[in-house]
């Protein structure tokens, strides 16, 4: 396929996964387990409808996916545990209170990790790389509404996000790889999350 063909070709996709993310999931009022299961489901029928190989999704390497995967992770899980470590720093961890197991068994796995790597490292990384990051920033959109953090301040952190997941993907050859350091990220930010809501219950 040519370059400009594959470039239609993502941006169609980036067009589809954005207005997913911000119009049609969030109108489903789907309960965050429903949106999960939702979100995975739409992802695998992206990547089968697209027709691309389980190479062109970065699905083999497996063993350097592992490698650069865990040698990445190691960074937000260090990091997170200094956070913890240090009360001072603990305290500006904005508190969570959903269940912990909940979150990091599958939310974080099926409604974020398999859903966005699948979609981004995946399916729009063989499509086209450079694209690929912006969309998943754009993705973010009703995620940070939701939150009520800044949309502009999100989309760009997870656009750089997006580079740095594409890059790990493209340097090991598997989407095992950002799977693995957004796991995590998540997780450890989830952890954090916990933990200062018990700090705030004491």
């Amino acid at each position: 396929m040519s370059r400009s063909r594959e470039a239609k070709t993502a941006l169609l996709i980036g067009t589809a996964t954005t207005a997913w993310s911000t119009v049609a999931l969030p109108s489903t009022g789907l309960d965050a387990r429903g949106r999960a299961v939702a979100n995975a489901s739409f992802a695998v029928a992206v990547a089968s409808v697209t027709g691309r190989s389980a190479a062109q999704l970065g699905l083999r390497n497996t063993a350097a996916g592992v490698k650069w995967g865990a040698a990445a992770s190691a960074i937000p899980v260090l990091g997170s545990a200094v956070v913890a470590a240090i009360p001072a720093l603990r305290r500006r961890v904005r508190p969570s209170e959903d269940e912990l197991a909940e979150w990091v068994l599958f939310r974080i796995p099926v409604g974020t990790v398999l859903t966005e790597e699948l979609l981004f490292r995946g399916v729009l990384d063989a499509a086209s790389p450079a694209l690929s990051p912006i969309f998943f920033g754009l993705w973010h959109i009703h995620p940070a509404r939701a939150a009520g953090d800044t949309v502009i301040g999100t989309v760009l952190a997870t656009t750089v996000a997006g580079v740095v997941f594409s890059w790990l993907r493209a340097r090991s050859g598997s989407v095992l790889a950002p799977a693995l350091l957004h796991y995590f990220l998540n997780t450890s930010g989830a952890v954090l999350a916990h933990l200062a809501a018990n700090d705030r219950s004491r």
